[in-house]
């Protein structure tokens, strides 16, 4: 699998959760969905297609909030994260991905550090650092259309004037290196976050991401502490050493 990622920059894997564990999952997601719409309907209404900070205690009870410590520190999900990232892999967020609300809104071409990198910075984070995402959907969804190895390499003059809207280009308009992957309830595709990549609207869209990364300070601090599971539930973690990594960092931060 490490080799499939650093060669490719995603890794697809097929049936990851069970029935039960995509309904107690789609079930929380909903809840959260729900009452994150009713806080940000004007957001929504215009333009919004995913929410973020989950774990916090903002709409989720404790319960809802333990569970998905539960899953994020499981040893299913950890196994993968510390193959991945075997020197101290580090929480860094949650988020929601689902369809926009006007159906005429369309996905876009982007890289994550886009939108708080420079273009030297995106060009230097290629080879310095990578933030990953655990996609896993709850319901059946058109995927993700990505282009393959483009977490190690700079764009082409297509890729960057499509994903920066130069030249008369649309961040939507398809790229010929496009390869789209479809994603059933219970799959799981982990890709970087520097890959250039956009989601694909339809369907029932609801998928939770999970994002780790090495313990970089530049990333770790931003980090929402209120997102981060107390002590007593890490103690009913199965392996919660993502969660106390990146603790740790966002403490020695907070005191530098």
């Amino acid at each position: 699998m490490k080799e499939r990622y650093q060669e490719q920059g995603y890794v697809l894997i097929r049936n990851f959760l069970s029935d039960n564990e995509v309904l107690e999952l789609r079930a929380i997601l909903n809840e959260f969905h729900h009452l994150w719409q009713q806080e940000n309907s004007s957001f929504y209404a215009e333009k919004a297609v995913n929410s973020a900070y989950l774990t916090t205690n903002k709409f989720l009870n404790n319960a809802q909030r333990n569970h998905l410590f539960s899953f994020i520190g499981s040893e299913k999900v950890m196994a993968l994260v510390n193959e991945l990232l075997p020197k101290q892999p580090c929480f860094l967020n949650t988020q929601l991905f689902f369809n926009p609300m006007q159906d005429q809104q369309t996905n876009y071409w982007h890289r994550d550090p886009q939108y708080h990198l420079s273009i030297e910075q995106q060009q230097a984070a290629l080879a310095a650092f990578d933030v990953i995402h655990f996609r896993l959907p709850v319901m059946d969804e058109p995927g993700i259309e990505l282009i393959p190895g483009t977490h190690k390499r700079w764009d082409s003059t297509e890729e960057l004037d499509v994903r920066l809207e130069q030249n008369d280009h649309k961040n939507n308009e398809a790229l010929s290196q496009g390869n789209v992957i479809k994603l059933a309830a219970g799959d799981l595709l982990i890709f970087s976050a520097n890959m250039i990549h956009r989601g694909l609207y339809g369907m029932d869209r609801l998928a939770f991401d999970i994002l780790f990364c090495p313990p970089g300070p530049s990333v770790i601090k931003f980090v929402d502490e209120d997102c981060l599971p107390a002590e007593d539930t890490l103690q009913n973690i199965e392996n919660p050493s993502a969660f106390r990594n990146t603790i740790k960092l966002k403490s020695a931060l907070n005191k530098s």
